[in-house]
Formats: C-alpha cells, sequence, structure tokens
C-alpha cells in the first residue's frame, strides 16, 4: 500500500485537502465544495470518459439536490478540459492534475496494459467526501455507463 494511501473513512479536513484548477484555470479548492462526488478518469474525448462526463452533467441538479456538488478529475490539460466541456457542453467542473499529486493522493494510478504495453494510467474510481472532508464511499474500476447513476442511488439510500 503506498503511503500516501487513503483510507475508507480517512480525515481529509486538515492533511489531503487540494486545489487544482479547472477548465478555465480557475482554483477550485476542495474544502470550498463539500460535500463533493469527486470522480477520476483517463482522458478527455474519449468514448467512456465522455460518456461518464456526460451522465454526471445529465444529473447534476439531482446531486444538488442531496446536497452534493461534482467535479472529475484527470490528468489533462486546462485547455484540453476547455474543448471537452465546450464540445459537450458538459457541466461539471473538470480539473487537471497533470502532476498527478491529486491522483496518487487518492491511489489511482495504476499500472495497465495498452496493447501488450505495460503504462501508467488513471483508474477509473469515484469517491464521496463528505460536509468534513471524510471519504464516506468509494468506487473502484468502475465501467463508465450507469455509474452516474449507480453513485446517485447509493448516495440516495443514505440520505
Amino acid at each position: 500500500m503506498p503511503a500516501d494511501f487513503i483510507p475508507l473513512g480517512a480525515d481529509m479536513s486538515t492533511n489531503y485537502l487540494f486545489t487544482l484548477p479547472d477548465q478555465n484555470g480557475n482554483d477550485f479548492a476542495a474544502a470550498d465544495h463539500l460535500p463533493l462526488v469527486l470522480y477520476f478518469y483517463p482522458k478527455d474525448s474519449t468514448p467512456g470518459c465522455t460518456t461518464e462526463a456526460q451522465e454526471f452533467s445529465a444529473l447534476l441538479p439531482e446531486f444538488q439536490a442531496l446536497g452534493f456538488q461534482v467535479a472529475g478529475v484527470s490528468r489533462d490539460s486546462v485547455a484540453s478540459h476547455q474543448k471537452f466541456v465546450c464540445k459537450y457542453a458538459l457541466e461539471v467542473p473538470l480539473l487537471s492534475d497533470k502532476d498527478e499529486t491529486v491522483c496518487r493522493l487518492f491511489d489511482v494510478i495504476k499500472e495497465k496494459n495498452m496493447y501488450g504495453k505495460k503504462v501508467f494510467g488513471i483508474e477509473r474510481s469515484t469517491f464521496v467526501l463528505d460536509a468534513q472532508g471524510n471519504i464516506s464511499r468509494e468506487w473502484r474500476k468502475v465501467k463508465a455507463a450507469g455509474h452516474a447513476q449507480a453513485v446517485l442511488d447509493a448516495l440516495r439510500e443514505t440520505a
């Protein structure tokens, strides 16, 4: 287990809060958006990532009705996020983690086998941070289609 792995229920309110630039280059401080559904995805404008972003965007009002904000994180640049948001009229903020600091903090950088080559990339994962900044729920190795609805359903069950 990596030294910076965050165990389920870990207190993020002091040691693990982060700030990343959003698709407009503005600072997005997690502490200002709690409770927060934070989803990590591999790459802008790819089929699975587009599906996931569109589904989270479509369901954003329902997440907000439960009191949650939603944000996506990938290693793509601010400019890439801006194009992705504009092309698909996405409603959720997309955060740029070019140096993988937050990705590594949440332990979502994993070795993958791509066309016979070993590469490191983001494992599609989602975390729910409660109002105190604690991880209250996590999903790892998720399939994009239907995942946003599954997260929403889980939050409704605990509301």
